[in-house]
């Protein structure tokens, strides 16, 4: 049994994509027909009924969204990959406060940012909402990056997909000189070599940085 992934190219199932192939596990990719910013097919809410990517199908084919959980599930079911640090350790503790900070204040800030419509009544009020959701954004990323060891990753010398989360924030940011460490993990990530060529196929296209080719 396999799982399946569906995502769209430059969203959050990219992380998940890169968790998978570091785990080596046996996944297929549906590359939905939208870009981040368009609609997603209004079918796809027979996978995801709340109709946001990405969206993973286990090996027991139940319906597993959020993207933060789907990197704790995959580390944990892959034990002796490392991509997390050892369940009920200290180090594991830290990892889950960081990854739930970054999926509820900074993913969501991105959110707001790009969907602003989501959040008020009052269409005026939207570029307020995405100015404001941008600031939050910044001041989230920064005080991960406080954590990053210099040269490294948030745990170290060894990169785990915590570490992909954050450089794929970093990289929807948009402006590495605002987050400090967190623009240097982002290159290191995004030239790692089994992350390069899905971060290429997933952001290239559509960010001015080549990250991870400064």
């Amino acid at each position: 049994m396999s799982y399946r992934l569906y995502n769209r190219l430059g969203s959050g199932g990219f992380a998940i994509e890169v968790a998978l192939t570091l785990a080596g596990a046996r996944f297929e990719l549906e590359l939905l027909d939208s870009v981040p910013g368009n609609p997603l097919p209004e079918s796809f809410r027979e996978i995801n009924p709340w109709g946001q990517v990405p969206a993973l199908i286990l090996p027991d084919g139940s319906l597993m969204t959020e993207s933060a959980a789907m990197l704790i599930h995959i580390a944990a079911a892959h034990p002796d990959k490392g991509l997390a640090p050892t369940s009920g350790t200290p180090a594991h503790a830290r990892f889950l406060r960081w990854l739930v900070f970054l999926a509820a204040n900074v993913y969501e800030a991105e959110i707001r940012i790009g969907y602003p419509d989501r959040f008020t009544t009052d269409p005026a009020g939207a570029p307020a909402i995405s100015e404001a959701a941008h600031r939050r954004m910044t001041e989230g990323l920064a005080l991960v990056a406080a954590e990053v060891t210099p040269g490294g990753y948030l745990f170290g010398a060894e990169m785990g997909v915590i570490d992909v989360y954050i450089a794929m924030l970093v990289a929807w940011h948009g402006d590495g000189g605002m987050v400090g460490e967190g623009a240097a993990l982002a290159h290191r990530v995004a030239a790692h070599p089994v992350v390069a060529p899905i971060w290429q196929r997933n952001f290239d296209s559509r960010m001015d940085v080549k990250w991870g080719r400064r």
